[in-house]
């Protein structure tokens, strides 16, 4: 293949004895007329045989280009020309591939930076015990300091574990012991769950998983120049493959008559895209997946699809969803910056809002196209895996087959929106309690992504409206939108801190099967939450009442609703200002919660923050309230099917559920999955060691509350004490008080 930079010199080159018989006057006179280039194309043989001399010697010599030119019927000029093109290809792929490796080791050191950066700013001093002014003292007495912090954590350890195992108390030479005081102070007995504790007066040090940082997303290799033409065709065959399952009902899709829902006819599917088809790789070590649904959206067409587009509105858009997301690559940008015809290459990360559930991990191309005549726009995503031979794919498996949606515009600013989820994934490991959620395709199926996508757009609608005639304590509109995209912040937070991403691993506190208590540390040294060291339990549960009923949250202390924002058409998704003791009636001490509730067909979420005075006021006067420290609890309930007994060897008996067989989840009558997730700031200090106190209270405090939640609901509900935070009935809890002034 010749490349289009040595076109003049091919020209050059095969035009020169052309000219060497032609006098000056017509030299002069076919200068002056325009020349018709000619262009020279090899053969398959001639450039096969090229680049077998290439691997061998790159750069031949003038005898070897007379020999190989002789041999393909080329001059030696044509030949000379096309190794150097072909140097000049091989030398822009290896410095893209150089540039992408470059920038990651740039992230890295970033990373790295930033690290030690925090970690000089967390020095204390030794004298005062306040923060080191670093600025007064040398790099080597820095250094030193650092080391002295070490080895006297370490010889805590040490005198911990001689005492546990010599039975009496070792002095720590008058050291004073680490910030290793638990955060909660509660009563231990406040549930039947017991820890071993054989130390005496030290407390062991747990070893913990943390939480991975955050800013490196896995990537992988580019589209080449040479292979955006196979990737835009590939791209047209999915999007005709989603257009029709998206369109044809019978006999590609079947409609179950014990459940109503439909479901994909594998066989039916193979025979209609036999070219999808033959790109399974190893069908029988993953299983498949095909969920199709349709519901109308308050959002036009138009910011659907730049949402769509944008990896940070995608994002955003589903943030019980996906954990995080990215573009790696615009591979094309459509016709003059249209969005129909654009391909973009795409990361992107799924969750389940527990840690019994592994996250799915998938690079693919999405490509978006426009049906003008139809007034449809259509959206499809389909593996890299399909051209990308040497792609290294997540664990477990996940492909994302020719997945999406088609978005038809109708009036007044709403659109009809059929989606479908398609893909393959390699069988892990998952909770006997999520099995049915997982393999029935509630947990990533489209009707999930329906029911979060009709109630986000919602939200952002009560976002975007100004015409607020009762807005409370919030003094503007502008105000009320901060203050809306705080509790946002909020929400993602706390899905993206209670499930298994960003690769953070989960421990149990027993090694039974049926226990479904996890913890898990996390290093926070970023702005948003507070810094030091996270400690986070999350713990499911099964019981026997439908998700519609839980809708409604109270701390179970003196509640005083101060602000109301109504995010949505049901009235269980709202935002609320709450104010903490108000039966203290003391304007010294004002405590206020952040808490917000959000429920669709796929489930509900409640989310809640204490918050100080200056924190609101602050999120109510600027743009930018990233910086307001969160620390989020809440629940998530998921509507599942009936339940079966199991009994294990020690005869606990427990309750499995099953797949429902009714068309609505909540209508089954078989239950709901509760979620329970809490955190608490265990240490100021980043790098300080876990303690099993802290582990023991935060334990006590979410079983108590998962106990306390189940004997509210069987005892008829309402405001519980002790921590409890739940109610039933389907309004929110209010005090009927006059609001408190939010400027002390």
């Amino acid at each position: 293949m010749v490349m289009m930079r040595g076109k003049e010199e091919i020209e050059s080159g095969s035009g020169s004895e052309h000219m060497e018989g032609v006098s000056g006057n017509e030299q002069e006179s076919e200068q002056q007329q325009p020349k018709k280039k000619r262009y020279h194309r090899h053969t398959a043989r001639q450039i096969q045989e090229m680049e077998a001399m290439f691997k061998e010697c790159p750069h031949p010599d003038d005898k070897q280009r007379l020999k190989l030119s002789q041999e393909l019927g080329l001059k030696p000029r044509q030949v000379k020309f096309w190794f150097q093109n072909r140097r000049t290809q091989m030398k822009a792929q290896h410095d893209r591939q150089d540039n992408v490796i470059l920038r990651a080791e740039n992230e890295n050191l970033k990373n790295e930076n930033y690290r030690l950066q925090a970690a000089l700013r967390s020095i204390l001093c030794p004298n005062c015990g306040g923060p080191a002014m670093l600025g007064e003292m040398g790099y080597d007495e820095q250094q030193l300091r650092i080391e002295n912090a070490r080895l006297k954590e370490e010889f805590e350890r040490v005198c911990c574990l001689t005492s546990r195992y010599s039975g009496r108390s070792i002095q720590s030479m008058g050291l004073e012991p680490p910030m290793l005081a638990p955060s909660l102070d509660l009563d231990m007995s406040i549930y039947p769950r017991h820890f071993q504790d054989s130390m005496g007066n030290c407390e062991e040090m747990i070893p913990m998983p943390l939480m991975p940082d955050n800013s490196h997303f896995p990537g992988c290799d580019l589209i080449m120049e040479e292979e955006k033409q196979p990737a835009l065709e590939l791209a047209m065959s999915s999007m005709d493959e989603i257009v029709k399952m998206c369109q044809i009902s019978e006999p590609l899709w079947i409609r179950n008559n014990e459940n109503g829902k439909e479901m994909l006819n594998f066989e039916e599917h193979a025979r209609m895209f036999q070219w999808s088809m033959s790109l399974r790789e190893n069908p029988n070590e993953l299983r498949w997946e095909a969920t199709r649904d349709t519901a109308v959206v308050i959002m036009n067409s138009i910011t659907l699809v730049d949402a769509f587009l944008d990896a940070n509105k995608w994002t955003e858009l589903f943030p019980s969803i996906i954990s995080r997301a990215k573009t790696l690559q615009i591979v094309t940008s459509g016709v003059s910056g249209h969005a129909s015809g654009s391909l973009h290459l795409m990361y992107a990360e799924l969750q389940a809002l527990s840690p019994l559930v592994p996250t799915r991990e998938t690079h693919f191309l999405r490509y978006c196209q426009q049906n003008a005549e139809e007034g449809t726009w259509a959206i499809v995503d389909f593996p890299l895996e399909s051209f990308n031979e040497n792609f290294q794919a997540s664990f477990p498996r996940y492909k994302r087959r020719p997945s999406g949606c088609i978005i038809q515009d109708m009036p007044n600013g709403y659109s009809r929106v059929t989606w479908v989820e398609h893909g393959e994934v390699e069988d892990k490991p998952v909770h006997p309690l999520f099995d049915p959620l997982v393999n029935s395709g509630m947990a990533f199926g489209a009707h999930r992504w329906l029911a979060v996508l009709r109630r986000q757009c919602e939200r952002l609608a009560s976002l975007m409206a100004r015409n607020i005639s009762d807005l409370g304590v919030i003094p503007s509109p502008e105000a009320r939108k901060n203050l809306m995209n705080l509790a946002q912040r909020m929400i993602r937070t706390f899905c993206v801190n209670i499930s298994t991403s960003w690769g953070q691993s989960w421990t149990a506190l027993s090694d039974s099967a049926d226990d479904t208590v996890r913890i898990t540390t996390r290093k926070v040294t970023e702005p948003g939450q507070p810094h030091g060291l996270i400690l986070s339990a999350v713990s499911t549960t099964w019981l026997p009442h439908s998700h519609n009923h839980l809708d409604v949250l109270s701390n179970g202390n003196s509640l005083h609703e101060v602000a109301h924002i109504a995010n949505g058409s049901h009235p269980g998704n709202c935002i609320s200002l709450l104010r903490i003791n108000v039966a203290s009636n003391s304007s010294q001490n004002v405590e206020l919660m952040l808490q917000e509730s959000c429920t669709d067909e796929s489930g509900s979420l409640v989310v809640y923050a204490t918050v100080n005075v200056d924190a609101i006021q602050l999120a109510m006067s600027t743009e930018d309230p990233s910086c307001i420290p969160l620390l989020p609890l809440g629940f998530v309930i998921v509507p599942v099917g009936p339940t079966s007994t199991s009994t294990d060897p020690n005869g606990v008996v427990s309750q499995i559920p099953e797949d429902s067989g009714a068309e609505n989840p909540s209508d089954s009558g078989g239950g709901c999955l509760l979620t329970v997730g809490l955190q608490v700031l265990a240490s100021t200090v980043p790098t300080a060691k876990l303690n099993l106190s802290s582990v023991t209270a935060i334990n006590n405090l979410l079983c108590n509350t998962v106990h306390q939640i189940n004997t509210a609901l069987i005892g008829g509900g309402g405001c519980l004490n002790n921590g409890g935070v739940v109610g039933s009935s389907a309004e929110p809890v209010a005090v009927e008080a006059a609001p408190p002034d939010l400027t002390d």
